[in-house]
């Protein structure tokens, strides 16, 4: 049934508590089951800067420690957590989840849509990351903190080095905050390509959409080779199996190879949305369109791709061949030209305009300064033999600094002036907005200046103290000071945000005369975002908010109405923004928060070696999210139904391309980049690591090849079940094969891995132990997907047209059997290749 507000027009006042009583956030404990972008974006930030002021105070606790030579304030152990534990904050808890919050507040207001694609996987990430975090700040109570830096470094963090949980705790919780990082990477991934205004191409998209485009896609192909990295740590320090052990076949690089191809793309994925601030806020301020949209968007996608290619910047002294070092520094130092390409437009952009300033530009210009200066250190950094002079001396650090306070904290304090009318519905108050900012620029030059010298004169990092005969103490008592006053800095800008929110004045909309369609709604902004949906014929960075913002409130635009109580933005093409489909969202719900809940337990049970609980905690979260599908989706065929302005649409169920099949597509595409670790990873300990051939090889023709062929089948017989469901025939019984073909498929490759040698003997047997265990995950996963399918058709919500579970279900299981046949295929070249091995040594 539908209301009647679909056929007939509505007063402004009726339409927004219609719309209000469908998407708001209920009271009190409700507040739990919340799923809007609005609330959860800020929930976002507001947790990340809690983490940054407990990471703010782990760094004060280092400077007072290295204020003074031969310092007794704290001992090796807990210097050892402080500064692994302020590494870990920042880069963990504050940085990335400060991105993902600002990203997921603004993206569906900038681009014309009601809400991001996947609102119970916003609400499930930022409880995995609330919990994570909780278990990893909380450790340092009880004095069990990592302590062997934010890297991990092996052999450091290997079982014998470190035989507490000391590591686990920085392992277990990490990877749960990185659920969190890359579930948020897929919902941007998806949300920009398909949850756009109507008429909003990809060459009309606002910067900041793009920058967080590109970035959202670095993280689905940069975050996995970690996550492998620390779930192999993780075996080898709980079950003993020796990735990382080169007495036993294993080799410590590896780790830091898995680490860096994660942590270089990183730096850039923190720089990549605050410049995408940046790119937003200077036209505003300069009065002016951006000069080089297109040579800015250039820009970006080259400095992602470049990004990809410099992980061994960091390994330059660990024995990297000559040719090598060669192509990795010249990469290092071509990366600039990207970054110079955005600078110049945003000088360009302030050069070309009116500029007039404010607060937010203070901090622009913060920006401009410190950045400037870390880039020019990294060109150093990036030639070898000022590398190999400076590596793990107190110049890094100070680098370090400079490209991320420069590139990130500015821009995200000037994000939070610019911003925080828009969320708080009031005007800034800049009482002492000014002094935040001198205390704030002042004293962190005075502290991470004085460390480009102390690395100079060869002080090292990560040192509890030194002795008083280097020259090294004024510099440190000054970089100490400077500490301090870059707290007080950062403590008047909380003032003034709680100024802000309780002495600022109320405005309605515009605050700053911006021309994007954030700026076009009510301040606060309602729970439903925009009452009616724009048409964009025009870039998204050049629109009036003042004229266009009334006419959405009035319902004048798309969708300007609610139906049957359901939640609906629109679905666009992702390359050309023609209108495709309606998208209905789910209500509020507190589904997430119980699947979070029951992670936390099961990594919990892991961090404390109770496997068996964990492995009912991980059957428990899995039959929860069979509870998220159960009721998704439709029982009948609508057909095209009314979206407004005398145009209809297909709802998502019955298109051949809805967020939900994307979402698996990037999904797969970040589990394949793991799987491409763990083959990288096994064969670089074939060709690199000591202790290579082994004693005993494993010869697992028979189990290999007919996984393979299980695989296979498995998926034929998912294609030949979806095509005929497509072709109105009785699919039921090729699917109950399916499920069949897939048992048999689990069993037969829990039987290979039950009758391996000792996987703890050497790397070669622990390694294809990690690709067969890696194939069964994924054929259980298979057999979970077509019991989920088998529901689904039972309880009605299959049909011809609606058939969405069935394709999730064969892109699965195409993936499996990809992915099987390749892990199988080297398995069982495995000795021939180990066999070559021998003769050349």
């Amino acid at each position: 049934m539908v209301d009647p507000a679909v056929s007939e027009k509505i007063s402004p006042i009726r339409l927004h508590k219609a719309l209000d009583r469908v998407w708001r956030t209920g009271p009190g404990w409700q507040r739990l089951a919340a799923v809007n972008h609005t609330v959860l974006g800020k929930r976002f930030m507001l947790t990340a800067f809690v983490f940054f002021a407990i990471g703010g105070v782990l760094a004060m606790l280092i400077r007072a420690q290295l204020a003074t030579p031969d310092s007794a304030f704290v001992g090796p152990e807990i210097y050892n957590q402080l500064f692994s534990m302020h590494g870990t904050v920042m880069m963990f808890l504050f940085a990335i989840p400060m991105l993902e919050g600002l990203a997921i507040y603004l993206l569906p207001k900038m681009l014309g849509a009601r809400d991001l694609a996947f609102p119970r996987l916003t609400a499930y990430g930022y409880w995995c990351y609330l919990f994570g975090g909780m278990i990893i700040v909380v450790s340092m109570l009880f004095g069990v903190a990592p302590n062997s830096g934010w890297f991990m470094y092996t052999p450091l963090s290997s079982q014998p080095y470190t035989p507490g949980i000391n590591a686990d705790i920085w392992l277990l919780g990490v990877t749960f905050v990185e659920i969190s990082a890359v579930s948020a990477a897929v919902e941007i991934t998806v949300s920009v390509l398909k949850l756009r205004a109507p008429g909003m191409s990809l060459d009309r998209m606002p910067l900041f959409a793009w920058y967080m485009l590109v970035t959202a896609l670095m993280m689905v192909f940069g975050f996995p080779p970690l996550i492998l990295g620390s779930i192999l740590l993780e075996l080898e320090r709980a079950f003993n199996l020796p990735f990382f052990d080169p007495t036993r076949g294993g080799d410590p690089l590896l780790w830091q190879h898995l680490f860096w191809l994660f942590g270089h793309p990183e730096v850039y994925i923190i720089f990549l949305p605050a410049a995408g601030v940046l790119s937003t806020i200077i036209p505003v301020f300069a009065q002016r369109q951006i000069v080089g949209y297109h040579a800015i968007i250039a820009a970006i996608v080259a400095l992602a791709f470049l990004s990809f290619g410099l992980w061994v910047h960091h390994m330059f002294t660990v024995g990297i061949p000559h040719l090598a070092l060669a192509f990795f520094s010249a990469a290092s130092a071509l990366v600039a030209i990207p970054t110079a390409v955005q600078i110049f437009a945003w000088l360009a952009t302030l050069a070309h305009g009116r500029p007039r300033f404010d607060i937010p530009m203070l901090y622009v210009t913060g920006f401009f300064l410190v950045f400037v200066i870390g880039g020019l250190t990294g060109v150093m950094l990036a030639m070898v033999p000022f590398d190999q002079q400076a590596h793990d001396s107190y110049f890094v650090v100070a680098h370090l600094h400079y490209v991320l306070v420069g590139g990130f904290v500015f821009p995200m304090l000037a994000a939070i002036y610019f911003w925080l009318p828009h969320i708080t519905g009031r005007e800034t108050v800049h009482r002492i907005s000014v002094p935040a900012f001198w205390l704030i620029f002042v004293g962190f030059n005075l502290t991470f200046f004085m460390m480009h010298l102390t690395g100079l004169m060869g002080m090292p990092r990560r040192v509890y103290t030194y002795p008083s005969n280097f020259g090294w103490d004024w510099l440190n008592l000054l970089s100490s000071v400077g500490g301090f006053i870059l707290t007080m800095g950062f403590a008047l800008f909380a003032v003034d945000m709680i100024l802000q929110f309780r002495f600022g004045r109320g405005f309605r909309r515009n605050i700053w005369k911006a021309s994007t369609l954030d700026w076009a709604m009510p301040t606060r902004p309602p729970s439903y975002a925009f009452a009616s949906l724009p048409s964009v014929d025009k870039r998204a960075d050049s629109i009036h908010p003042d004229s266009l913002g009334p006419q959405l409130a009035a319902g004048h635009g798309y969708l300007g109405f609610v139906r049957n109580g359901r939640m609906e933005t629109l679905g666009v093409d992702m390359t050309t923004g023609q209108l495709e489909h309606v998208v209905v969202l789910p209500n509020s719900t507190y589904l997430p928060l119980v699947s979070a809940a029951l992670t936390g337990v099961m990594v919990l049970c892991l961090l404390f070696k109770f496997y068996l609980v964990a492995l009912l905690f991980a059957l428990a979260t899995l039959v929860s999210f069979f509870f998220w599908a159960a009721r998704t989706g439709s029982k009948v065929d609508e057909g095209p139904i009314d979206v407004g302005r005398s145009e209809r649409a297909l709802p998502d169920t019955e298109v051949d391309g809805p967020t939900p099949w994307w979402a698996m597509v990037f999904a797969l595409a970040a589990n394949g980049t793991l799987f491409a670790s763990l083959v990288f990873g096994t064969l670089y300990l074939w060709l690199i690591a000591p202790g290579w051939p082994p004693a005993e090889i494993v010869s697992s023709g028979f189990w290999s090849v007919t996984t393979a062929l299980l695989l296979f089948a498995a998926a034929a017989l998912m294609h030949w079940t979806e095509s005929a469901n497509r072709s109105a025939r009785a699919f039921m019984p090729m699917l109950m094969s399916t499920l069949a073909v897939d048992v048999a498929s689990v069993l037969m490759l829990s039987f290979a891995l039950a009758t391996l040698p000792d996987p703890t003997a050497h790397a070669h047997t622990a390694t294809v132990a990690a690709l067969m265990g890696y194939s069964w995950l994924h054929a259980f996963g298979g057999l979970m997907f077509g019991l989920n399918a088998l529901l689904k058709a039972r309880n009605g919500y299959i049909s011809p047209r609606r058939n969405l579970s069935l394709r999730l279900s064969r892109l699965w299981h195409d993936y499996a059997a990809s992915t099987g046949t390749i892990a199988m295929a080297l398995v069982l070249l495995m000795p021939s290749l180990i066999g070559m091995l021998a003769e050349v040594r």
